[in-house]
């Protein structure tokens, strides 16, 4: 085997690596030895190493199959979600093939190249989240183990936190390279990056920097109704005989709020009692139908106001120009059309943060809204079929947004998972995964900003700038030195 061909298997192997650093294992010093032949890699090896990462860390996709229960014939549907696993593979590894010829062209040896890269990396991550098609990043890979490093979140949000761990990867990387003589400034250096980022990041989840807010109790409910057969007749009745159960204990023992991931057809009336309740569901606006939460006030069997699903599915929920085509997409429920981009549910109590489904991987919409005045966040999500390695890269995105904004998090989920996350992450309680269930839950609605509500992304912009000023500083002195 070629030189070549074996730095590029080798670079391979480190981006399925990669892949198996995220949660459930959230382990980054696996992630930073899968970055080293990363900075080393040509463009064609770099793709091999997005690729490999993306199906590894996105293998959950392959539980879709089998899809007949959304019409698509038995002998399509594995190819049909093989298409769509390697359709991601592929565009992860064109993506960081990209990344790769830049670095190669600005020579990757140089710090300014690694601050550069690392910050477009993380800013890239962002603006993907806004889009249809991102899911998980290098951003949420330290968790569950790393809640220090994790707590960069709360300094410049999820961007942060994978440009600070490629930077440590570059570091790993010229410590390898290195000649003898300097390798000792190099590791010196790396360990200086690894306590100032774990120092920072901790500084952020100190036991004095917490914030006690006012508490309050809601009651979430953990239908787990199989999603091939949820919209059936018997699973509708089911499904409403748990929330009106639900909703009269939730009233008889005082708690205010029940959240149940009810996927409620369009027009049902909720069963009444006094308790507030904040459901999924579908509702109509003009001919468009839309995804929502909706709120039941006490007593009331009428949404009185919802927070529409901003990012719809790609094909599952929403196709592109679906009138003309005259396809609703693949979804069981016809095509769904996207609401507006707002995420702050209003109430009589403490305003929530909503997230809908997958809407989780971007913290850019729970960011507006807590600035905007919401005092804890809510996900909302159905998770089946899919298996346990996408509940926890749930849980992981799910402590991450809540220490971006230093918020309180509740998620109610179909099958799990169902808990509560504190400000600094901690998760604080959960209900057994694909059980139906009714949990007791107490959190606090908290007011006080973090540095990323305020500034964003201006540190990672300013690791961009302070890389780009420094390359191009770089680059004409050595010109002018040439000329002379």
């Amino acid at each position: 085997m070629g030189d070549d061909r074996r730095l590029r298997v080798i670079t391979a192997l480190a981006g399925a690596l990669a892949g198996l650093s995220l949660a459930p294992l959230g382990l980054p010093p696996l992630l930073w030895l899968a970055l080293v032949p990363l900075w080393g890699a040509t463009p064609a090896a770099a793709g091999l190493w997005g690729g490999a990462a993306v199906l590894v860390s996105h293998r959950w996709l392959l539980w879709l199959h089998p899809l007949d229960w959304i019409g698509v014939p038995a002998p399509l549907s594995l190819p049909i979600c093989l298409a769509l696993w390697l359709a991601c593979g592929l565009a992860g590894g064109g993506l960081v093939a990209i990344w790769g010829w830049l670095v190669r062209r600005l020579d990757p040896r140089r710090l300014a190249t690694a601050l550069l890269a690392s910050g477009l990396w993380g800013l890239a991550e962002v603006l993907l989240a806004a889009g249809p098609l991102f899911w998980i990043g290098l951003g949420a890979s330290p968790l569950p183990a790393d809640r220090a490093l994790a707590g960069l979140a709360a300094v410049g949000g999820s961007g942060l936190v994978a440009a600070v761990q490629l930077l440590i990867g570059w570091f790993c990387w010229r410590t390898l390279v290195a000649p003898a003589v300097s390798r000792r400034g190099w590791v010196l250096g790396l360990a200086a990056l690894l306590l100032f980022s774990h120092g920072l990041g901790w500084s952020q989840l100190r036991a004095d920097r917490v914030e006690r807010g006012e508490s309050f109790r809601v009651m979430v409910l953990q239908p787990a109704l199989p999603t091939r057969e949820k919209f059936e007749p018997e699973r509708q009745r089911n499904l409403l005989m748990q929330i009106a159960r639900g909703r009269q204990q939730a009233a008889a023992l005082g708690v205010p709020l029940l959240l149940p991931e009810g996927t409620l057809v369009l027009g049902q009336a909720m069963p009444e009692a006094e308790a507030e309740v904040l459901s999924g569901g579908f509702r109509l606006e003009g001919e468009e139908l839309r995804s929502s939460v909706l709120r039941f006030e006490p007593s009331s069997s009428e949404a009185s106001s919802w927070v529409d699903k901003a990012r719809v599915v790609p094909l599952g929920e929403w196709v592109p120009l679906a009138r003309f085509w005259r396809w609703g997409g693949l979804s069981a429920v016809g095509g769904v059309e996207p609401g507006p981009p707002a995420r702050l549910l209003r109430r009589s109590g403490a305003d929530p943060a909503v997230a809908i489904c997958y809407e989780l991987a971007n913290g850019e919409g729970l960011r507006e809204a807590t600035a905007a005045g919401a005092g804890w966040l809510m996900a909302s999500a159905n998770l089946d079929p899919y298996p346990a390695l996408l509940r926890d890269q749930f849980t992981a995105l799910a402590q991450l947004r809540a220490i971006e904004v230093g918020r309180w998090l509740v998620s109610t989920a179909n099958t799990g998972p169902s808990l509560v996350i504190d400000a600094q992450g901690v998760v604080r309680a959960a209900l057994p995964a694909g059980r139906a269930e009714l949990g007791l839950f107490e959190l606090e609605w908290l007011k006080r900003a973090t540095t990323y509500q305020i500034w964003r992304e201006a540190p990672l912009i300013l690791m961009i700038l302070l890389g780009g000023a420094s390359w191009w500083f770089w680059f004409q002195r050595r010109r002018h030195g040439h000329s002379h």
